[in-house]
């Protein structure tokens, strides 16, 4: 039996990065694994633009300016968005600007609207503005640039795309992008126990929860789920359901994997060629977990329970298949959590505990969902973070300090 750290360790140095990418249109790669550099061709702004509605000028015009003395411009032009000013300013001359507009030539800064006050000559037949303090060069200006510089690395190979990278990719004109392959994850799940969830429950059956359970969970983490349906414990029928399932870049069996007289998985596994990299893992739930290759595939003999099967998926499998997917970010956010009430555990075992995380004035507290029984699944509806307990802790107490991985 070894550590979870360990056995992570183990997985993730025998998962290989796909090589295969493919060119997409960019909304289409939203959550996608980004196969190549992004290199900006061109500055972001390309001009230097107002960041306000208001009144471009000199700053110099506003020299001295206050409530008593302010400063009166004459207003030549009106700049909306898209377009650029016809005139050049000069001294005591402003042009009203709308928030983007190029700076016209002899502006420096904006003031905003709301810090005038309109006046007219009537005399002279022309608009006037008054302002009531000195205006700081570049005030209210977005430079050419500032966002992003020409040839700048905007967003490196291996980021999982996001909304901010659809968006930015779509202000430096990148409408194809090159992505990896999603990975092909076949899910088989084991046991004479199990129903199809069609079907009528019979004296001694239970449905069969965990393909579903680890097909949304491969889902979400950006992988292509194939269910292979359930295997009987039977050793020729679990070969040929497995042997379909080295045609998938990854291999999940769920069940089957412990010690008991009907539990033929891993005798199985290794007739067909793998070694067995580990086979328990000092955690709970989750303690009867597999690991190997049969040639380049990876398999995973996850337990049989619902809660250890998924919380075995994501310690273990979450992080293989975002490696696999060539992401470079394997890992959720651990934060530090109040804990709610004394928990106690079994020294030697990493405890992965199933709770609810509340903000109360900036501060986290996290309380168990109740019973964590690995048969429980309502403990994993009722969760949005997963509590970590190291090995060499027996218990923690109430008002104690603990680490929660955020999972929602």
């Amino acid at each position: 039996m070894i550590s979870a750290d360990k056995a992570k360790k183990i997985i993730l140095k025998s998962i290989l990065p796909l090589k295969e990418t493919e060119l997409l249109f960019f909304p289409s790669c939203l959550g996608r694994v980004l196969a190549t550099n992004i290199k900006s061709k061109e500055n972001t702004p390309s001009f230097n633009n107002s960041a306000m509605d208001g009144f471009a000028l000199s700053a110099k015009d506003t020299s001295g300016a206050s409530q008593q003395n302010p400063s009166v411009l004459e207003v030549i032009e009106d700049v909306p968005a898209g377009y650029v000013a016809k005139k050049r300013l000069k001294a005591g001359q402003a042009i009203r600007i709308m928030t983007g507009a190029p700076l016209p030539k002899g502006a420096d800064c904006v003031v905003m609207v709301e810090e005038t006050k309109k006046t007219e000559d009537r005399r002279q037949n022309t608009e006037l503005i008054k302002i009531f303090r000195k205006i700081k060069p570049r005030e209210n200006v977005r430079l050419a640039g500032e966002d992003v510089k020409k040839k700048e690395l905007v967003i490196k190979k291996g980021a999982l795309l996001k909304s901010g990278h659809i968006g930015m990719l779509a202000s430096l004109g990148f409408h194809k992008i090159k992505v990896f392959r999603k990975p092909r994850v076949a899910i088989l799940a084991t046991g004479d126990e199990l129903a199809d969830i069609r079907k009528e429950l019979k004296p001694g059956k239970i449905r069969n929860s965990n393909s579903y359970s680890l097909y949304a969970q491969v889902l979400k983490t950006g992988a292509i789920p194939l269910l292979l349906g359930i295997a009987r414990d039977r050793p020729n029928e679990l070969k040929q359901k497995i042997k379909k399932g080295l045609n998938c870049d990854m291999l999940l069996v769920s069940g089957g994997i412990s010690v008991g007289d009907y539990d033929f998985v891993k005798d199985v596994l290794k007739d067909l060629g793998m070694e067995i990299k580990f086979w328990k893992v000092a955690m709970r739930p989750g303690k009867p977990l597999a690991f190997g290759k049969i040639g380049c595939v990876p398999i995973f003999g996850l337990p049989g329970n619902p809660v250890s099967s998924m919380v075995a998926f994501e310690q273990f499998v979450r992080p293989a298949i975002l490696k696999m997917s060539g992401a470079t970010d394997l890992f959720r956010f651990h934060l530090p959590a109040i804990i709610k009430q004394d928990v106690q555990k079994k020294k030697g075992l990493r405890y992965f505990l199933r709770v609810v995380l509340e903000n109360r004035n900036g501060r986290l507290f996290a309380s168990l969902t109740g019973p964590q029984g690995s048969g429980i699944l309502k403990s994993m509806i009722l969760a949005n973070g997963i509590m970590e307990l190291p090995e060499d802790v027996s218990c923690v107490r109430k008002g104690e300090c603990v680490q929660v991985t955020y999972i929602d």
